[in-house]
């Protein structure tokens, strides 16, 4: 029993590490755009769709009494907002962002108009959002392929970020571990493309390394 509690613990402390630590990412884009007070090289769609899964496995996590998914994604959520208000703030375009936003607002809304008024049963309104918040973790994890192949044809991966793909792998394996430890097929299965997606750029990254990138850029200046 203490060897399985230590393991608990062990497991539910680097879910909220390497999650955290993967969510405080954006902090790099939020002090590049006070420092520089515009939103160049800074993508928003990412903020908008990591908030919907915050909020998402916040409900989930509610819903299911999770104190870990609770804390995890409070904190996650609060940082996404933040991160879009700042994008809000420096961003020229706010008409196209605000839209976006609204957008946003308004699936959420009616996501919990449905799940809260329309499945008054609470087993299967759990089991419908954590379907939902599955499918949609599973898409976030799968939408960077495009990228991977772009790799693939440029021979270059400076288009990838090496922190953030260690980030996502611990991140992943340790949500992958909590799932299974709580026979929680929602929280594992989501997880798991998260894994195979990082140990593909892993391997990209070991044939193109990016010093190799570097150096061809300097011999063509």
């Amino acid at each position: 029993m203490e060897a399985g509690g230590f393991l608990d613990s062990l497991i539910y402390g680097a879910c909220v590490v390497f999650t955290l630590g993967m969510f405080s990412a954006g902090l790099s884009d939020l002090r590049h755009m006070r420092m520089t007070r515009s939103v160049d090289n800074v993508q928003f769609l990412p903020f908008l769709t990591t908030e919907v899964n915050n909020l998402g496995w916040l409900s989930y996590g509610a819903l299911k009494g999770d104190g870990i998914l609770i804390v995890v994604n409070t904190v996650g959520a609060a940082l996404q907002t933040l991160y879009i208000l700042a994008y809000l703030h420096y961003c020229p375009r706010k008409r196209v962002v605000l839209l976006q936003t609204a957008t946003l607002l308004g699936v959420l809304l009616l996501g919990y108009g449905y799940f809260w008024l329309l499945v008054p049963n609470p087993e299967a309104r759990l089991q419908q959002l954590g379907l939902f918040c599955s499918v949609f973790t599973i898409s976030m994890y799968l939408s960077p392929l495009a990228d991977l192949a772009k790799v693939i044809q440029t021979k270059s991966t400076q288009c990838l970020s090496y922190p953030l793909t260690i980030a996502t792998v611990l991140t992943s394996a340790s949500w992958c571990l909590y799932g299974f430890r709580l026979r929680d097929p929602y929280i594992m299965v989501s997880n798991f493309p998260g894994i195979i997606t990082s140990f593909i750029r892993f391997w990209l990254f070991w044939k193109y390394p990016q010093e190799q990138d570097r150096n061809y850029w300097f011999l063509q200046t």
